[in-house]
């Protein structure tokens, strides 16, 4: 499940690391994303 969600992360969601976002200046919901995707992405990981 993780894995196909991690897929739907990567065509849906923006990359913001790609786009040279600076964390300590993200606000909240760009922090919040990218907590949500590094959780997605190592769970995904995790069962492979």
């Amino acid at each position: 499940m993780f894995f196909v969600l991690a897929k739907l992360n990567k065509l849906l969601l923006p990359s913001l690391t790609k786009s040279g976002l600076d964390i300590t200046k993200a606000k909240p919901w760009q922090k919040a994303l990218l907590a949500y995707r590094y959780y997605v992405t190592s769970r995904a990981l995790d069962k492979k």
